[in-house]
């Protein structure tokens, strides 16, 4: 009403006779609100989604020669959020205009919505459209819940990758280390020489705050009564927030960190020799009792699964190398 207000002073017209006439709060705002989300996820979200996705497709190939595939699981996860997140926007197509205040379409003006979002659809380039049902459209929010849960899904997958890659760069002595991250700042103002990851962890924070906004908007799409929701307001703010927040943490991620990450290739190796693991393999071949035996002794004696089968096991050498071969366990040959 105040937004009536103003535009009828303007305008030198009545607020209600002229500026709002067959329109209503009800219908007008949740179809900004579809417009808004649809527009700023299209140009903002998906394509900083996409080029975190090549980014870590292209680390997965880099890092090919060393075995593990989390890169192209990690780029796998972000490809599968994109898809998912689109289905979601498809339910922002549909735009509530003309429903007026419950869904009836009283007082609404003939050929207004049809006109209103054909000039939406130019200028946007979406495919936006008309309601199907003016009554869900007004009365639920579901679309918008949906959305936010695939956000949430995407802060969820988010916070797997920035978590794996901070553990995996730990170190780079007492830690994991098998990565290296790129030094975006000078360090610890305490400890000389130590790399945060600072990234990954200003990442994390974004995720929490998504999650926490998918909660807001849950309760906030739930809250509706009858052909009404007062809720909308929130709702919006945290929805548009989310989208923003992970449009500038995802290209953040991508430039600051994954672009410049490496690998210790030497560090991985070492560990995958040193692993028990690897004689898994073995069980079927020998038995899983005598398999463990080995593993066990291999542990014991410091020495690694590859030592100890050569001299226990009973399975000749070029097969046991075969069995052992870390590239043929791991399909990366």
């Amino acid at each position: 009403m105040n937004a009536n207000e103003v535009i009828g002073r303007v305008a030198h017209a009545h607020p209600n006779d002229h500026v709002n006439r067959g329109r209503s709060s009800n219908d007008v705002i949740p179809s900004a609100i579809h417009r808004a989300a649809a527009l700023l996820a299209n140009e903002e979200l998906m394509p900083a989604m996409e080029q975190l996705q090549a980014s870590l497709r292209k680390k997965a190939e880099e890092f090919r020669s060393i075995i593990g595939q989390e890169f192209s699981g990690y780029a796998a996860q972000v490809e599968q959020c994109i898809g998912r997140i689109r289905v979601a926007l498809e339910g922002l197509d549909e735009l509530p205009l003309e429903g007026t205040a419950i869904g009836t379409g009283l007082n609404a003006i003939r050929g207004f919505a049809s006109a209103t979002i054909a000039e939406i659809r130019t200028r946007t380039k979406l495919p936006f459209r008309e309601a199907t049902n003016h009554f869900e459209a007004q009365a639920s929010k579901d679309a918008i819940s949906f959305l936010s849960g695939a956000l949430k899904t995407y802060a969820v997958a988010l916070t797997k990758i920035a978590n794996d890659i901070r553990w995996l760069g730990s170190g780079p002595r007492c830690g994991l280390g098998e990565l290296k991250l790129p030094e975006t700042q000078p360090g610890s103002s305490i400890m000389p020489g130590k790399v945060n990851p600072v990234i990954a962890e200003s990442l994390l924070m974004v995720c929490a705050q998504v999650i926490g906004y998918d909660a807001t908007i849950t309760w906030c799409c739930a809250a509706g009564n009858f052909e009404l929701n007062v809720m909308m307001p929130v709702m919006a703010y945290d929805l548009l927030e989310s989208i923003e927040l992970l449009a500038g943490a995802s290209r953040n991620f991508d430039r600051r960190l994954i672009q410049g990450l490496e690998a210790d290739a030497e560090r991985a190796s070492g560990y995958i020799e040193q692993s028990l693991a690897m004689c898994t393999v073995l069980a079927p071949v020998i038995g899983y009792e005598k398999a463990a035996s080995i593993a066990k002794e291999a542990y014991r004696s410091g020495r690694t699964v590859c030592e100890v089968a050569r001299e226990t096991s009973g399975i000749p050498e070029d097969r046991l190398n075969e069995l052992l071969d870390p590239r043929i366990q791991t399909g990366t040959t």
